[in-house]
């Protein structure tokens, strides 16, 4: 049975600070890769004349 208590108490941090820095600099690397390749994507000519009417 858990009360109100436990479950406001925050989960115990990893220990060791070297493992857990590992996996948040790979998802900012795979989140700047997925930016990267997305400004390098072409605009579909449809979409600019779309744009283009809303001028």
């Amino acid at each position: 049975m858990r009360s109100a208590k436990d479950e406001t108490k925050k989960p115990p941090k990893p220990k060791g600070g070297t493992e857990s820095s590992k996996p948040s600099r790979s998802v900012g690397d795979a989140l700047r890769q997925a930016y990267d390749e997305a400004v390098r994507e072409t605009v579909p000519d449809d979409l600019l004349d779309l744009l283009k009417k809303l001028d």
